[in-house]
């Protein structure tokens, strides 16, 4: 854990950054609970780096989704939505706020239409893995991982605008 604790923090860091100015959730603290959940587990035997971050990057979504759900209630109904910016991680040109319970739920009917679609944008944004990490993880081709994520960043594109103008 000590060797991968400080890219784990970046990570959480760049997540939180894009967060609400009265966001609460700390990279620290995110990275802590995710280290919490991943050890209270029986953790698998780590191929690579690459499926560790794969794996943490899963439980960091898992966290980030919860503690806005968490929020959004207190909210009741979710004034002042939790929001993501996906721009740059989904490399949309223009800048577009999600909240990270439209983005957790647009990734779950994703992944009923193409899972591996839904796992490429999983490892790629939330565990900020590269394409050739992505690949590695996933057993598939870069070529492959960049057709997929350039079809899935425009299907989450469309489907989270489209649920925003409803």
């Amino acid at each position: 854990m000590p060797l991968v604790y400080a890219e784990l923090r970046r990570l959480a860091h760049h997540y939180l950054q894009q967060e609400r100015s009265d966001h609460t959730l700390q990279s620290t603290a995110l990275v802590h609970e995710a280290y919490l959940r991943l050890a209270g587990q029986n953790p698998p035997q780590w191929q690579n780096r690459a499926h560790f971050f794969g794996i943490a990057a899963r439980v960091m979504r898992q966290i980030l989704v919860e503690y806005a759900r968490g929020h959004n209630a207190a909210k009741r109904g979710g004034v002042g939505a939790y929001t993501l910016a996906l721009d740059e991680a989904l490399e949309i040109q223009q800048k577009t706020n999600v909240d990270v319970v439209a983005l957790d739920d647009a990734l779950e009917r994703l992944s009923e239409l193409d899972p591996q679609q839904s796992r490429i944008v999983e490892l790629r944004f939330f565990g900020g893995l590269t394409i050739e990490d992505t690949s590695e993880v996933m057993g598939i081709s870069p070529a492959t991982v960049k057709r997929d994520w350039t079809s899935a960043r425009a299907w989450l594109h469309r489907e989270i605008a489209g649920n925003e103008l409803a």
